[in-house]
């Protein structure tokens, strides 16, 4: 009997594990991906609890919602903890919150300010109605479940409102609060909750904590949606268009433009953006290329830039739990337009204006190399990279120079250099 206990209790701390993943942005499809990979490792490696480390300014309500089905699918205890100091829990963060088995916060974070914005729409009052109803509904499911208080979740989602970790914990929005992950795990330790009808006891006691990092495709998904670096690569996609159109043949602009404009439509539409300012950033960017096309002394360049800086600053919108494009970003890429399109204008206005040069006119007066000896006055001569039928009067061997003086045909009379 000994040595059966023995071996429960071996096995018991030998393959008990805690998983820990960690995010520190906005609620994106990334963040879906993410959380949901990190649940399904720690199943397959029969961990008995899952913690997700949480600072976030909110984000997609589709996003949030995957995640919250996700904490139901699963027969893991979920832990959501509001950390690091300083960090919150908004918006959709605030309601992944309050939908796991237990809901912790760290002191100086906040948690609420869930009323559900649609970005990018313009919606009737009827809309938003029903978006927050709908909204209201779904957060009082999360309530009576989790044993929540169900009328100040309704107050964050209609009101906005905010709580300290010390308002959470009175009003029962949370279930404790801790200094770290330390101090988690010590008060979690023998904690009972109730998971699709059975009562479970957490302990972590001895467990060993296992880190889930973030993929190499995630970290690169979540660069791709911050709306600086997708505004950027919006703009860099264009203009590698407009080079590969000016220029066909060069590959490489046309190749990088596509795919960064790829990118950039695929960051914006994750964030969610003004369409409006979308087309306004688009007319901008062809006003200024027309410039290049057709000179008009500056007239379309103004209109292009004009367009292009107020389609910028309406492109995001303001209350974006993503942030904003900073300012000084959109001046900046506004003049670095301007100058770009103006420098290639000038330069197509000078090579416009240039003596064009074609066929054989272009080697007149050049020398070159005889590649053969002369037989009866006819030989081969190599001219700017190209071998070239010649005749002469002179005496010419081969790797003698020679000199250009006549055209007939494909035929260039030479002399000796």
């Amino acid at each position: 009997m000994a040595i059966i206990v023995f071996l429960l209790v071996f096995f018991t701390f030998s393959f008990s594990k805690i998983y820990v993943a960690k995010w520190e942005d906005a609620i994106t499809p990334t963040t879906e991906n993410y959380i949901k990979r990190a649940i399904e490792k720690a199943e397959k490696d029969r961990a008995n609890l899952f913690i997700l480390e949480l600072n976030t300014p909110g984000g997609l309500e589709s996003s949030m919602r995957t995640i919250i089905q996700a904490f139901q699918r699963t027969a893991l205890p979920v832990v959501v903890y509001v950390y690091p100091p300083g960090g919150r829990a908004a918006s959709a963060g605030a309601i992944i919150t309050a939908a796991a088995d237990v809901a912790a916060m760290a002191p100086g974070t906040n948690i609420g300010a869930a009323h559900p914005v649609q970005m990018g729409q313009q919606q009737d009052k009827v809309m938003t109605e029903k978006v927050l109803q709908d909204m209201l509904a779904f957060v009082r499911s999360i309530a009576k479940e989790k044993g929540r208080n169900e009328k100040i979740l309704e107050r964050m989602v209609k009101e906005s409102i905010s709580l300290t970790p010390e308002e959470a914990l009175e009003n029962n929005v949370i279930d404790l609060i801790a200094a770290n992950r330390e101090d988690l795990l010590k008060k979690l330790n023998g904690k009972v909750i109730k998971k699709h009808g059975t009562q479970i006891q957490i302990s972590t006691q001895g467990v060993e904590v296992v880190e889930v990092g973030s993929s190499l495709r995630e970290e690169f998904l979540k660069v791709v949606t911050n709306p600086t670096v997708a505004y950027m690569l919006l703009l860099i996609g264009f203009y590698g268009i407009f080079f590969e159109l000016y220029n066909p043949g060069a590959i490489i602009p046309g190749t990088v433009g596509v795919i960064s404009l790829i990118l950039g439509l695929y960051g914006l539409g994750v964030i969610g953006i003004n369409w409006l300012g979308l087309l306004l950033v688009a007319a901008g960017v062809l006003l200024l290329a027309l410039e290049v096309i057709t000179p008009t002394f500056g007239g379309l360049a103004i209109a292009g830039t004009i367009a292009l800086a107020l389609g910028s600053f309406i492109l995001v919108s303001p209350d974006s739990p993503y942030g904003q494009i900073p300012i000084s970003v959109i001046l900046a890429m506004v003049l670095v337009s301007l100058g770009f399109f103006l420098f290639a204008g000038r330069l197509g206005l000078q090579a416009q204006r240039r003596k064009k040069m074609l066929g054989v006119e272009e080697i007149l007066e050049k020398e070159g190399e005889a590649l053969v000896d002369f037989v009866n006055g006819k030989g081969k001569i190599f001219i700017h990279g190209e071998i070239w039928l010649a005749s002469s009067k002179d005496q010419i061997k081969k790797g003698d120079k020679v000199k250009v003086i006549k055209a007939e045909g494909l035929v260039l009379e030479v002399v000796k250099a």
